[in-house]
């Protein structure tokens, strides 16, 4: 009987490890500098659809590693980039602080560089990548969008939206987005009225706002709306499969 349960249970356990993913740090250039992202890679032979994976103004933390991980146990290869070479903010202050010294210039040709990466990667469908962000990371996925226009989607949560009607009018990426109407850093109305304008230009977007959420529900090991926060992560998974699977 123990030999037994030792058997099944070396079995489970090379079970878990074959379909777990194995997150690595690895550089990539971006402009004359070398950066460097946490990749997390789907079990299985051949060729993947890839995701950009875009911090919070935290930084490259566990939780966003933790995301990646979570990308590529649904078959994705995941790049988490690092905006701030390194540094992790513990708190709020220091978390404005580094997203105040990110040059938008340098935040771009990182992400740019990403996607280029991640193109260059054999075992990545160079057709199918997306991009992801939260709070500041939201934003940038969206200024992303913008910059890649092959990119196959991009998913905000909660970030900042342009307003300049000539770069809305340009837009080609699919959008899907999840907001609070608590958030006072984005204002609701500033949501709907990029979604109204983006629609009116015939492109493709999907916003959805949460009552009773504010900035950031969605974030964290512990969110702040686990409803809402489960809701927007569903509707973000069915996004990607779609744009990226077919599904």
């Amino acid at each position: 009987m123990l030999r037994r349960a030792l058997t099944l249970t070396s079995t489970v356990l090379t079970l878990i490890a074959a379909t777990a993913s194995a997150g690595t740090t690895v550089s990539y250039p971006s402009g004359s500098e070398t950066v460097s992202a946490y990749l997390a890679t789907p079990a299985g032979s051949g060729k993947h659809p890839a995701i950009v994976v875009i911090h919070e103004w935290w930084g490259l933390n566990d939780w966003v590693k933790s995301k990646a991980d979570d990308f590529a146990k649904l078959g994705y290869v995941a790049l988490a980039v690092d905006l701030y070479r390194g540094k992790v903010a513990q708190d709020a202050d220091t978390a404005h602080q580094l997203m105040r010294g990110l040059p938008d210039d340098r935040a771009l040709r990182d992400m740019k560089g990403a996607v280029t990466f991640l193109r260059s990667r054999p075992e990545v469908d160079a057709s199918k990548i997306a991009s992801i962000g939260w709070c500041m990371g939201g934003g940038l996925s969206l200024d992303l969008a913008v910059a890649e226009p092959t990119l196959s989607g991009a998913v905000i949560y909660y970030g900042h939206l342009m307003t300049d009607p000539a770069t809305i009018a340009a837009l080609k990426v699919p959008l899907l987005g999840n907001f609070g109407a608590d958030d006072q850093g984005i204002p609701p109305d500033t949501v709907r009225e990029f979604e109204a304008q983006a629609k009116k230009d015939g492109k493709s977007v999907d916003f959805k706002i949460y009552p009773d959420a504010g900035h950031g529900f969605a974030s964290g090991t512990n969110p702040k709306n686990p409803a809402a926060a489960k809701d927007a992560n569903a509707r973000a998974d069915a996004f990607l499969a779609k744009v990226l699977k077919g599904k």
